[in-house]
């Protein structure tokens, strides 16, 4: 398959989309930031010197998923109409593990906008702490559901 966002003359361009159905569409992205001990207590006892850590990051997860095209340079401008951004405490990493959950009935999908929920939360997790542990990581940002669309389904 070829890729969409390159003309024939391999030339950057934004996808023409206006003869694609209006169709009901959903992708769900995922992903995690990894730190130390000390830092995992922190957040989740409330003790961040800069707030409510989950909070924030779901709140700037939100916001970063209606922002998605004015970072990502071929992304269409969608009227999203839902986004939810969960962000649970998890011991075994220990850390975060973020789900961004993004809606739309449009034109194309909203993969990107998921994936930039989960970007911007877990990069917000750091801002937050990165006081106490720089060495924090973010990792396994995926798509892990797609729904809409002439493509149709895919999970991960």
């Amino acid at each position: 398959m070829p890729l969409t966002h390159f003309d024939t003359k391999g030339d950057a361009h934004m996808v023409d989309v206006s003869d694609k159905a209006v169709t009901a569409r959903v992708a769900v992205a995922e992903g995690h930031i990894t730190m130390a001990a000390e830092t995992f207590d922190i957040i989740s006892q409330g003790k961040a010197k800069k707030g409510d850590v989950l909070s924030v990051a779901r709140l700037a997860g939100i916001m970063g998923a209606k922002k998605t095209p004015e970072l990502i340079p071929l992304c269409h401008p969608l009227p999203i109409t839902k986004v939810a951004v969960e962000l649970s405490l998890d011991p075994d990493l220990p850390g975060v593990r973020i789900q961004g959950t993004v809606k739309t009935t449009g034109q194309t999908g909203v993969e990107m906008e998921a994936l930039t929920a989960v970007s911007t939360a877990a990069l917000t997790v750091y801002d937050m702490a990165k006081a106490v542990d720089k060495a924090m990581q973010i990792g396994g940002i995926r798509v892990v559901l797609k729904d809409g669309g002439k493509s149709g389904r895919y999970e991960a």
